[in-house]
């Protein structure tokens, strides 16, 4: 990836890409597919799943944008706060039970709305609050005990990294953990594992898998909700019209599947620069032949994003200069 500020290349981002098939294995790459790395917010999917498989949206009547919300980096509008709300108050749990600590939304039209009406952002404004929401939902059902839900040793946390090890086929005890940036815990994998999780997730739900076909559905059903206005996440998903679900994370992550394909989609972008984790995701999908001209033409502002100054002007861009290396190993 380069960004060009004018015509020539200001910086460059290297960004190493992983594709699995349904089968487990790597279907193509560049730069470094092992590269381990902290899966950050993109595994969402995954830990909202013991929410199905366990029955917890069953027992609790969460619906379907709140399960959509669990796997949400949200940006914090107005609607976000309400689902979020509405899922603790199934559980009758309040907002101090959430272990994720309050940031301004991620919107700037939701934090501006906040800044006038005089309020400081609380919890629910996290964009992990969904995520946490649904795992003291999932400590409730148990019946575990809500505080402590984020620690590596509770039990939601250990149902959680035997989720990530199922679908990304390692061993849970060779998944290093981290403290995520909302407080709980992060997994440390290989980009080859959270591809094959999400080809593996894509499949699944293919299947109709009661756990992915029920989670996959909310996120593509509700794309909005799973990122928000002016969000990659949420346009992609609109564009292509429920053949692809993604997700980003933190420092440069995405992850993609695509269920008619049977194929998963992980990178991470060395430097943690998000300006390029978002081009070069689209590159991948466009280089891959799973996204149209048409759709991407939808998605042009994220694929080349504009360099601006202070001004407004437009001075420079990010391309993609990626080439993928055709390949098959398990």
């Amino acid at each position: 990836m380069e960004a060009l500020r004018g015509e020539h290349v200001e910086s460059v981002h290297e960004v190493s890409i992983a594709v699995a098939d349904a089968d487990g294995r790597l279907r193509a790459h560049a730069g470094d597919p092992d590269r381990c790395t902290f899966a950050r917010s993109s595994i969402k999917a995954m830990q909202a799943l013991p929410l199905v498989e366990d029955g917890v949206v069953e027992r609790f009547g969460i619906t379907e944008e709140e399960l959509a919300l669990c796997c949400a980096s949200h940006s914090g509008e107005p609607r976000h706060i309400q689902l979020a709300g509405s899922l603790l108050g199934r559980i009758a749990a309040g907002e101090e039970a959430l272990a994720c600590g309050p940031h301004w939304p991620m919107s700037p039209a939701a934090a501006q709305l906040l800044r006038e009406a005089g309020e400081q952002p609380g919890r629910l404004h996290n964009n992990c609050s969904g995520k946490h929401a649904g795992m003291l939902a999932l400590a409730r059902f148990h019946g575990w005990p809500l505080a402590g839900y984020h620690q590596p040793e509770h039990p939601v946390q250990q149902r959680m990294l035997r989720e990530v090890a199922r679908w990304s086929r390692l061993d849970a005890d060779d998944i290093r953990l981290g403290v995520d940036g909302c407080g709980v815990v992060t997994y440390a994998v290989p980009l080859f594992g959270l591809a094959r999780g999400f080809a593996g997730l894509a499949a699944e739900a293919r299947r109709g898998g009661m756990g992915a076909a029920t989670v996959i559905q909310a996120m593509v059903r509700h794309p909005w909700v799973v990122g928000g206005s002016d969000r990659l996440c949420t346009e992609l998903m609109k564009a292509a019209a429920g053949r692809i679900f993604v997700k980003v994370g933190a420092e440069g992550v995405y992850g993609a599947g695509v269920p008619g394909a049977e194929l998963g989609v992980a990178l991470k972008v060395h430097d943690g620069a998000g300006r390029a984790a978002e081009p070069a995701l689209l590159a991948t999908l466009q280089a891959l032949g799973l996204l149209s001209a048409d759709e991407l033409g939808k998605l042009g502002r994220w694929l080349t994003p504009p360099v601006t100054n202070t001004r407004g002007e437009e001075v420079g861009n990010v391309r993609c200069r990626i080439e993928l290396a055709t390949t098959e190993r398990s």
